[in-house]
């Protein structure tokens, strides 16, 4: 906090109280968070490392896997290494400019995971309806342009709700009652009316996050109605295991953030800790799955990391 000439108080840096109601749950969240935490880190670092050097898997589809990782491990790095030192340390103050990037990351970053997803969700689409048409629709320029596109819509689009939360005007207390910096736990601290704020984050959310889970049930629809037409023994099963890992970190990602929106429309009935809670889950576990689901399903991945490890060995 610091003091301007009128006399009145300008906050400069934040601190982040995690778990007010159950502080006890920062001892016993500690240990699996880091596990997670260290999970996701080596696990994407290997699954990179692995569609790098492996000539098989320099393919539209890994890349855009490639990207997925990439999107994991900045949003791992952003928020967890500050909630485990909050955990461990009890370093809860955060500036104020390091609050508002780390903001914007969040923001920023789970958008463009879930613009992935939708892209990821197409290549499927394309791979299974239309098959003949795949070499020449899904081509590593489009893998190009769909990385542009998913860099460009949702750093453009997010970029408000950092800007707008940062302008408000912070003249009272700057304990913010969660782990992170989310946009409403900071701007509730304001002296300001934070309707806008509140009015752009829900419509930012549902028009970005809404319109990709839209396109992609879209595109699970088509799949499905497409595989079961088919009558080929076995063509069923295979049709459908190229797009299971695929499914299950689609919905692991949108059941978290299900719950998440769920438990903040019942709140009276919730502890205020779970939100919390989940919204720190929200940014691990679903980093820390998509190396092992897209590893154990996936067999060029599967054969690539032990080739990769034996190499290290």
């Amino acid at each position: 906090m610091t003091t301007q000439g009128n006399g009145s108080t300008r906050v400069s840096d934040f601190l982040l109280n995690c778990f007010v109601r159950s502080p006890s749950w920062q001892l016993w969240l500690s240990l699996p968070l880091s596990l997670l935490f260290l999970l996701a880190i080596v696990g994407n670092t290997i699954l990179l490392i692995t569609i790098r050097v492996e000539v098989s898997l320099h393919q539209p589809m890994y890349y855009l896997l490639s990207l997925l990782s990439l999107l994991d491990m900045v949003i791992c790095l952003t928020v967890i290494p500050k909630v485990l030192a909050i955990f461990w340390f009890d370093l809860t103050s955060i500036s104020f400019f390091a609050c508002f990037l780390q903001m914007y990351i969040m923001n920023c970053f789970h958008a463009m995971e879930s613009c992935t997803f939708m892209v990821m969700a197409y290549n499927r689409y394309v791979a299974i309806c239309h098959p003949l048409r795949y070499p020449s629709v899904i081509t590593d320029q489009f893998v190009v342009k769909a990385a542009i596109f998913i860099l460009a819509r949702n750093a453009l689009l997010t970029v408000s709700i950092p800007i707008l939360s940062a302008r408000l005007h912070y003249c009272g207390g700057n304990v913010i009652e969660n782990c992170i910096c989310a946009n409403m736990s900071v701007s509730r601290l304001s002296c300001d009316d934070v309707t806008i704020n509140r009015l752009l984050q829900f419509a930012g959310s549902w028009t970005l996050l809404g319109s990709d889970l839209i396109l992609i049930f879209l595109s699970y629809t088509l799949i499905l109605r497409a595989v079961l037409r088919l009558k080929a023994e076995g063509a069923v099963a295979k049709a459908l295991s190229t797009c299971g890992s695929h499914f299950i970190l689609i919905l692991f990602f949108s059941t978290i953030l299900l719950v998440f929106v769920l438990t903040h429309v019942a709140k009276k009935k919730v502890s205020p800790d779970v939100p919390v809670l989940l919204n720190v889950l929200h940014n691990v576990i679903p980093a820390a799955l998509n190396p092992i689901v897209y590893g154990v399903r996936t067999q060029e991945i599967k054969q690539g990391i032990q080739r990769l490890l034996k190499k290290g060995w």
